[in-house]
C-alpha cells in the first residue's frame, strides 16, 4: 500500500484497537481470492470462518493478507477556503485503513469452531441489553452450523496503517472539510480528523 508520511499510522495500539473496532476484512489468501468477513483479534493472531462451500479453505495455508477499511467519504474540493482564493482544488477521499498480514491456517475442529463462534457472538452481543449467546440456540442446531463452516487463524507479522484524513491541507482547509462532513452528518470521519 502507498503511504505517504503524513497519512502513515505505526503505532500498533492504534492499529489493533481500529482493527477491534471495525471488526470486518477483506481476507486476500494465496491465489488472490478475496472474502469479506468478521474477524475477531486476539494477541497477534485474527480469527475467522468461512461457510464450508466456500472452496478459499482448500486452497490451503500461506501467506494472507486481511485489509480493515475503516469510516471512509468524499472530500467536496468545494469545503476548501483555499479553492474560492485560488481555485486550485480537487475532490479527494479521507479514510483509515489497516493491513494485517500473516501465515493463514485452516481449521476445522469442532471445539475450535464452538469457541471461536461463541467469542465472536460475545463481542458483539456484549453492548446489547439482553444479549444473545450461542447457547440460546438448540444444540443440534448449533452442531449443525458448526459442521458447515471451516475456521482460520492469521498469525500477524506485520501491520500497516494509513490515516488519510487531510494531514496534507493547511489547517483553514482542514476546518473546511471537517465542517464539510459534520454538515452531512459524518460525524464518524470528522472526529477521526480531531484524532490525527
Amino acid at each position: 500500500m502507498y503511504v505517504p508520511e503524513h497519512f502513515r499510522e505505526d503505532r500498533a495500539d492504534v492499529l489493533q484497537q481500529a482493527m477491534r473496532e471495525i471488526a470486518f476484512a477483506t481476507l486476500i489468501t494465496p491465489g488472490l481470492e478475496a472474502n469479506h468477513l468478521p474477524m475477531l483479534l486476539g494477541k497477534s493472531v485474527l480469527r475467522g470462518h468461512v461457510a464450508r462451500a466456500n472452496p478459499v479453505w482448500k486452497g490451503g495455508d500461506g501467506e494472507a493478507l486481511a485489509i480493515f477499511l475503516g469510516p471512509h467519504a468524499y472530500v467536496s474540493p468545494n469545503w476548501y477556503p483555499s479553492k474560492a482564493e485560488t481555485g486550485k482544488a480537487v475532490p479527494t477521499w479521507n479514510y483509515l485503513t489497516v493491513h494485517a498480514r500473516g501465515s493463514i491456517r485452516w481449521t476445522q475442529d469442532a471445539d475450535w469452531l464452538r469457541a471461536h463462534v461463541t467469542a465472536l457472538s460475545d463481542a458483539h452481543e456484549a453492548p446489547r441489553e439482553e444479549p444473545w449467546k450461542v447457547g440460546d440456540a438448540p444444540a443440534s442446531y448449533i452442531d449443525a452450523l458448526l459442521r458447515a463452516i471451516v475456521g482460520f487463524e492469521l498469525t500477524v507479522t506485520g501491520l500497516e496503517g494509513k490515516w488519510k484524513l487531510s494531514q496534507n491541507r493547511e489547517a483553514g482547509d482542514r476546518a473546511g472539510v471537517h465542517e464539510g462532513f459534520s454538515r452531512e452528518g459524518r460525524d464518524d470521519i470528522a472526529c477521526l480528523m480531531d484524532k490525527s
